[in-house]
């Protein structure tokens, strides 16, 4: 299936990771994806659902000194001049632009609260393949496939004010406005796709916050179980929410990621 990602749309997720082969089986016994790696890119992983690109994946051999993390990249037309405004609007350059191949371009970014963000040009690699659709609380078409990003920031109004200036979010959707649950979504009618939590009340001490990919699951508690078994943890236990049900969990290398699907 062929998206049309507007500018700003999250289009694809790849994994950093320090062990590649267990991160394989991690994810192939818990989403039932398929791996084929891509040895003229590095060993870069190509994740597949169905035979549809979900996710992608990148050996980490510390070189670098990153983490092991999921990162999530916004759609552009031109990363050189995102990440010009970018920068002109607070953000640092993590990865400054460059192509891969004729794959596209990319680049990755450090928001101007620290939370890392990619940016993603496409060529022949146009994006996701497939991807799960949230609207009213109810997942469609989600099992396997990447359905909800979601930034978690200190920096609630800055983050906003960068990401609708520097990637042209222009109908963003404000969920809740309190104190206690400020949320906007990046689009106001469906697919959504994602949103932004101003997450400053529940954040780790020195935790800068960052972008979180859910995943769809036909059973989420059942989902959480498979994760423990095959070494991962649990964040939070699966609860069901107005947006579904869902639970916060780690893969085996400690990488956080999210579960989603039906309510129970």
């Amino acid at each position: 299936m062929t998206y049309t990602f507007r500018p700003g749309d999250p289009c694809w997720v790849d994994l950093f990771t320090s062990d590649a082969d267990r991160a394989i089986a991690f994810y192939g016994e818990l989403l039932g994806w398929t791996a084929e790696r891509a040895e003229e890119f590095g060993g870069y992983i190509n994740f597949s659902k169905d035979g549809e690109l979900v996710a992608g994946g990148m050996p980490n051999d510390g070189t670098s000194g990153g983490p092991d993390q999921w990162t999530v990249y916004l759609h552009t037309t031109d990363a050189q001049a995102t990440t010009d405004a970018a920068v002109a609007h607070g953000a640092q350059v993590v990865v400054p632009p460059m192509p891969v191949g004729d794959l596209g371009q990319m680049a990755v970014l450090g928001d101007p609260a620290g939370s890392g963000v990619g940016i993603w040009q496409p060529g022949t690699h146009r994006g996701f393949g497939a991807l799960g659709v949230v609207g009213d609380g109810v997942w469609r078409d989600h099992v396997g496939h990447p359905s909800w990003f979601e930034l978690h920031t200190r920096d609630y109004g800055t983050a906003l004010d960068f990401y609708r200036t520097v990637f042209g979010w222009q109908d963003p959707f404000t969920v809740a406005d309190t104190p206690e649950f400020r949320y906007t979504t990046i689009h106001s009618a469906t697919p959504m796709l994602g949103g932004v939590m101003d997450s400053a009340a529940f954040l780790p001490a020195g935790a800068p916050g960052g972008w979180r990919v859910y995943f769809g699951v036909e059973d989420v508690d059942a989902a959480v179980k498979t994760v423990v078994a095959l070494g991962g943890s649990v964040e939070r236990e699966p609860e069901n929410t107005p947006y579904g049900r869902l639970a916060a969990v780690a893969d085996p290398g400690g990488v956080p990621f999210s579960l989603g699907g039906n309510t129970i």
